[in-house]
């Protein structure tokens, strides 16, 4: 099987009720971790690379690693691109093997992210790839993506039915209160349904995703900070908002930190216990079934996604 697009995933996912993940990589424990957790939980995948990610480890390595990754796994895997910030960016992206890409071109005014974006879905569309865009934009901090809480801004329905008829593109990235990185929120986390559900009354089936939606699991956050870490107040989205979410019209939910804490809570750890061990084999491969313990989680009971990969 080769790798495969969102459009049919998404189609399934906006019938069925419930939502993709898309799992951010870096590395190869990341990628073995996240897709045995697909394949005990038969769900489809979304592995998606961001700018850093893939200055970190070659584009090039990444899309051998996930092709084998399907290979392996026989399971329907979309190669995505997070974050892409540029046209060129992109083309090159779509040159080396990916399935999906994002442009964000958020931070321009809405005139000329149409314009982005339609460019962009032209290149793919003719290549046989799909486009994620954003309209909104989120808080936080997230590899090359800051934005301070003042610069925030929530989408608007309106401008979310025109920016998806003028560009054509395949998925929207909308901003409804969610943030990106580990500490989200300062009190209570509030997401604004009602927007999402103006989005899908204007665009009706048309899929809908989240960014900045890893819950920042706290016995992970709490795993860290055990062992030498220093996460004070990290906080995430609760996990029974994003179920609310995924059984509306949001078929996409980003998740990276969560990943991230996971991965490096069990190098702690073992660190913390294991002090003679330099092999990393050793603590790499712990953080490797921690990934997987808490992808398949989320794949059960946050996605709703476990048994949706044929």
């Amino acid at each position: 099987m080769p790798l495969v697009t969102t459009k049919d995933m998404f189609a399934k996912a906006y019938e069925g009720g419930y939502a993709i993940g898309a799992f951010n990589i870096n590395n190869m424990e990341t990628i073995q971790g996240i897709v045995e957790a697909g394949k005990l939980e038969k769900a489809p995948l979304i592995l998606q690379v961001s700018s850093s990610a893939r200055k970190y480890a070659n584009s090039k390595y990444l899309v051998k690693m996930v092709q084998a990754a399907v290979e392996d796994s026989g399971l329907p895997i979309c190669l995505h691109l997070d974050h892409g910030d540029s046209y060129d960016l992109c083309v090159d992206c779509i040159k080396d093997g990916f399935t999906s890409v994002m442009i964000d071109a958020s931070s321009h005014p809405l005139a000329e992210n149409i314009k982005i974006t339609a460019e962009v879905v032209k290149y793919a569309h003719d290549h046989g790839a799909v486009v994620e865009a954003e309209l909104g934009r989120l808080a936080g901090v997230e590899d090359n993506v800051k934005v301070s809480e003042s610069d925030a801004l929530y989408t608007d329905p309106e401008e979310a039915a025109e920016f998806v008829e003028k560009t054509g593109v395949d998925s929207l990235a909308i901003a409804i209160g969610t943030s990106h990185g580990a500490f989200k929120f300062k009190g209570d986390a509030k997401l604004r349904f009602d927007i999402l559900e103006k989005v899908s009354e204007l665009l009706p089936k048309f899929p809908i995703v989240l960014h900045g939606a890893s819950s920042v699991l706290p016995d992970y956050v709490k795993m860290v900070n055990d062992f030498g870490g220093a996460m004070p107040g990290a906080k995430g989205i609760p996990e029974d908002m994003l179920r609310k979410a995924s059984s509306m019209a949001v078929c996409k939910i980003n998740v990276d930190s969560d990943l991230r804490l996971a991965f490096t809570a069990a190098i702690r750890k073992h660190f913390a216990e294991n002090p003679a061990h330099f092999d990393p084999r050793q603590y790499l491969g712990d953080g490797r079934k921690l990934v997987t313990e808490c992808v398949r989680h989320k794949l059960v009971h946050v996605l709703g996604c476990a048994g949706h990969a044929f």
